[in-house]
């Protein structure tokens, strides 16, 4: 008997559940359905090479391609022989309905201000920032005009500090010279990252990150689209913005999945209006200018759970649950 291949995967896939897939989508029915059969991939995206069978055969093929392209973002797939049996508008609006339904009411399980504690933990303990956060609220910004100060807070931003890396004799020299190894961060969180809120997204992280050293978008759930990813790469080259992706199973195993793009210069002036604007950031600054002094980190940033006590908070708060 012939193995399974990725072409019967696509089309049993689709002929059983009878609507317009995505390539993820097509791979976790299948799995779901159990028409992958006996497929074996060492990839970690099969979803990936799905999709690039459907766009070669689309490409390659034309009018006579096993496969038609129904929607754009995200790109979602039909077969064609089956095309004239269904009313492809009326399903594509019904699949769309029931998915914001259902993200409505993941949402409505934690707020992103909850996902505060797994990025402290995250930062703090990655090899890449080393770094300590600290929460800025929105509400404690000075109020002004409607609008003015829209986009210009970060969630939290983070400090990493060389006295664990450098020798005294190294620290000392570096401050002789007027240079310093303090690299400063910015982070932007939500629960979800797809078509419907990427740009907006994405340029909020541009509008209130980009002063820092580092710049990021934080995410717990990302679309796997591959012109998904495609889009943020593009997003990333343009502006710089980085993309990291949260793993509640695991928060050391949390993902860079895009590097931010790195300033060797702070943008002071936004740094003095943040400062002047927000209670929250004026205190991040004077946190950092007192373990300066004391030349260790002494300071109260935000705290960082421990491996138990953040698993605790992880499933009291069914951030887990999304998964």
């Amino acid at each position: 008997m012939a193995k399974t291949t990725f072409w019967d995967v696509i089309e049993k896939t689709i002929e059983k559940v009878e609507t317009p897939l995505s390539a993820k989508e097509i791979w976790d029915k299948a799995n779901e359905l159990g028409t992958v059969g006996d497929l074996s991939t060492t990839g970690k995206t099969p979803w990936a090479t799905i999709a690039a069978y459907c766009y070669t055969d689309i490409n390659n093929n034309g009018d006579n391609s096993t496969v038609i392209q129904t929607s754009e973002r995200p790109a979602q797939f039909f077969l064609r022989r089956l095309a004239s049996q269904i009313d492809l508008p009326k399903v594509q609006k019904l699949k769309d309905t029931e998915k914001a339904k259902r993200e409505n009411i993941e949402t409505k399980k934690f707020n992103e201000r909850d996902l505060h504690s797994l990025l402290v933990a995250y930062a703090f303990g990655n090899s890449h920032f080393k770094a300590n956060l600290k929460t800025v609220f929105h509400e404690n910004s000075s109020k002004a005009t409607k609008g003015q100060n829209e986009w210009l807070h970060p969630d939290l931003v983070g400090v990493y500090f060389p006295f664990r890396d450098y020798k005294s004799e190294t620290l000392e020299i570096q401050n002789h010279l007027s240079i310093t190894s303090i690299k400063l961060f910015s982070f932007e969180l939500k629960i979800s990252l797809n078509f419907g809120n990427l740009r907006q997204s994405y340029f909020q992280a541009v509008s209130n990150s980009s002063w820092a050293n580092e710049g990021y978008l934080v995410t717990l759930n990302i679309d796997d689209d591959p012109t998904f990813k495609d889009e943020v790469r593009r997003l990333n080259n343009a502006f710089g913005i980085g993309i990291i992706k949260l793993n509640p199973e695991n928060i050391f195993e949390s993902e860079i999945l895009f590097p931010a793009r790195i300033n060797q210069e702070i943008d002071w002036d936004t740094v003095n209006r943040l400062a002047s604007e927000n209670s929250d950031f004026n205190g991040f600054l004077k946190l950092i200018t007192e373990d300066c002094k004391l030349g260790k980190v002494k300071s109260q940033y935000d705290k960082v759970l421990k491996m138990d006590e953040l698993t605790k908070y992880i499933n009291a708060k069914g951030i887990n649950k999304t998964l």
